[in-house]
């Protein structure tokens, strides 16, 4: 039976530590599935097909990778996909309550999809999509952070969007 692993995120914009975690999480899986989710509360820089197109092309030398928009419950989506394993990743306590109190309610609603915590490279854990796109609009050098490709889509957006921190 393939083991199937589905790690959700909004990926606005994809960075080095959703990198991190997507090359760990898919050594544990036959497959993983990055599910780049839609999220309301949330107003993210680039539309979901453009984060999906980046996921898309950040990944693309990972051979057991597949990368999914999605809109839905994240137990639902996981279901769909024939997933059993959540993979999360974790930065710091902050991060550990919002992430216990969201596993323990998906385990209510499915205890068959286990919830697995990777904890990020020490050297990634500060990065926070918010921040790379705050550090950019302020002119800010983002390639720390993210890839190169990455770094030019946020400061072309940036640009477009006429945003300019003092």
């Amino acid at each position: 039976m393939e083991r199937i692993g589905v790690y959700p995120g909004t990926f606005d914009p994809c960075t080095r530590g959703h990198m991190d975690i997507i090359r760990r999480g898919a050594r544990l899986v036959d497959k993983l599935i990055i599910g780049v989710a839609t999220n309301p509360s949330k107003s993210p820089m680039f539309t979901l097909a453009e984060r999906k197109a980046q996921v898309v092309r950040e990944t693309a030398d990972i051979a057991n990778v597949e990368v999914v928009e999605f809109d839905a419950l994240l137990m639902t989506f996981a279901e769909r996909q024939g997933a059993t394993i959540i993979v999360r990743g974790l930065r710091a306590v902050a991060d550990f309550e919002y992430e216990f109190q969201m596993a323990g309610m998906n385990q209510q609603l499915n205890d068959n999809i286990e919830t697995v915590f990777l904890m990020a490279d020490v050297a990634l854990q500060p990065i926070a999509s918010r921040l790379v796109k705050e550090i950019a609009v302020y002119g800010g050098d983002i390639r720390k952070f993210v890839s190169h490709a990455i770094a030019d889509d946020v400061v072309a957006r940036v640009a477009q969007m006429g945003v300019r921190g003092q």
